[in-house]
Parts: structure tokens; sequence; C-alpha cells
């Protein structure tokens, strides 16, 4: 039995990258800053997301560079071969299962400070 679930929370390094498909389907990419625990460092930790269904949905019309999000999801690996070079590569990328906003109190006034899972309907 194996187990693979990542739970993060940091400010999103950039306004979302939104794609539609004729299928209906959207797809949402975004980077995710995470301060580590420790006081020694000042670096954040960065994040690939992507997000599909309605918290990508979720995603596109709520969040912007900067904002404070939650994710819960599942880390998995992306192989590609560099169109140049020829050389293979990788990279981690968070498969996004659920999305919080975490705004201010403001925000939340305004509907930001929930909750959209990947198996909540539209």
């Amino acid at each position: 039995m194996g187990l693979n679930v990542i739970t993060l929370v940091g400010r999103v390094g950039g306004d979302p990258d939104v794609k539609y498909f004729e299928s209906g389907s959207v797809v949402c990419k975004l980077t995710l800053a995470v301060r580590r625990r420790s006081r020694n460092s000042d670096e954040p930790d960065w994040f690939n997301l992507e997000i599909w269904g309605k918290p990508a949905q979720t995603a596109a019309d709520y969040v912007r560079k900067g904002s404070l999000i939650g994710v819960t999801g599942a880390l998995k690996v992306e192989h590609w071969q560099d169109r140049s070079t020829g050389v293979s590569r990788s990279r981690p990328v968070v498969r996004v299962d659920q999305l919080d906003l975490l705004g201010s109190k403001r925000d939340q006034e305004s509907g930001m400070g929930q909750s959209y899972s990947e198996d909540e309907e539209f």
C-alpha cells in the first residue's frame, strides 16, 4: 500500500494559466511559494500546481498573483525530452484535488474563504 498526499499553504507566484478544452474540461497551472518552518531561510520553496475541474475554474475566477491559498493533492513527476538538446528532463508537479482560498476578511466576505474539491459538480 502506498500513500501520496501533499498539503501546502502559500502565495501564488503569478496569475493562473488556464486552458479550456472542447470536452468541457478546464485545467489551471500555477506556481506556489511556500516558506519553510525553519527561520534560517528567507527563500521560499516553489511548487508547480496542476488543477482540473471545478477547483481549476475557481482558481481562474478568484486566484491572482500573491493570493494566499491552501492545496491538497498528490505529487507526480512529468517527464519529457528537451526539443533543442534531446536531453531527458523531469519536474515534480502537485496534482491538486482540493483548493482552499485563504484570503483576508474582506476577501472572505466576497465569497473567497471557501474550499473547492474536484469531486464537486458545477
